[in-house]
């Protein structure tokens, strides 16, 4: 295959799928990671693709918005070691908020039994998970619920937000980096997004290291912000040192 055949297919895999990674086309069209690499630049100078870590996505969908059966399928292996290292922050007693995402909601199937807490959520999986837990008070957070992400938003939920103090939050992103910060692709899951890490002591973002880089359209909070960040060993020591330097400490698990 010629370099624009194989580009043109890596620009419909794009659109189709909403997003690429150099791995998985380097396997797809059996050449070196490299030369995928170009492929993309080429289509990034060209104006068809925006190139993100580890891939690209279609340009101008900084909106793209993955449904939850794919987002729940995605980098699976890594969400999960990031869940189990995030037992670790749980307080031995106190109080919690898990936000909506793939990675948080797996730290809700993992928390352990003789935990004791109090649970605050808006996100429907995570409190479908956690409803049978014989150690958690549990309170759900109410609004509207988006049907991509079974979470609820808007007022309901920010004034729940707006009235309580916990101890953690565990918090999800669409997109983070030092220079862009925290995005998602809605304005309105920013906005309770923002309110789960402004009703918290402290603030542990769960996120794989494919989304570092990505940039989405709605940005709620600096990378700053966040006191911990718990992401996979994909994620480099040369990008976790910038993380760190920013005033965030990393965890690779």
């Amino acid at each position: 295959m010629y370099a624009p055949e194989r580009q043109q297919e890596i620009l419909r895999l794009a659109r189709d799928s909403g997003r690429v990674d150099v791995l998985s086309l380097a396997d797809e069209f059996q050449v070196t990671a490299e030369t995928v690499r170009r492929d993309l630049k080429a289509l990034d100078r060209a104006g068809l693709l925006r190139r993100v870590h580890g891939g690209a996505i279609p340009a101008g969908r900084l909106d793209f918005e993955p449904d939850l059966a794919e987002r729940e399928s995605t980098a699976a292996g890594e969400k999960d070691r990031i869940a189990l290292a995030a037992v670790a922050e749980l307080p031995a007693e106190g109080s919690v908020i898990l936000d909506a995402g793939s990675t948080v909601a797996r730290l809700a199937n993992v928390v352990p039994l003789d935990c004791g807490l109090t649970v605050v959520t808006h996100a429907l999986p995570v409190a479908a998970r956690l409803a049978d837990h014989p150690g958690i008070d549990l309170h759900l957070v109410g609004g509207r619920v988006r049907h991509r992400t079974r979470a609820a938003v808007d007022a309901w939920a920010l004034r729940a937000y707006g009235e309580i103090r916990a101890d953690v939050a565990f918090i999800g992103a669409n997109g983070f980096s030092p220079a862009s910060g925290l995005t998602t692709p809605d304005l309105a899951e920013a906005a309770v997004k923002q309110a789960v890490a402004a009703a918290a002591r402290r603030v542990v973002l769960l996120a794989d290291s494919a989304k570092y880089g990505q940039e989405h359209f709605a940005r709620f909070g600096a990378l700053s912000g966040v006191d911990l960040l718990i992401t996979d060993t994909g994620l480099s020591p040369e990008d976790a040192a910038a993380v760190e330097a920013a005033g965030t400490e990393v965890v690779r698990a």
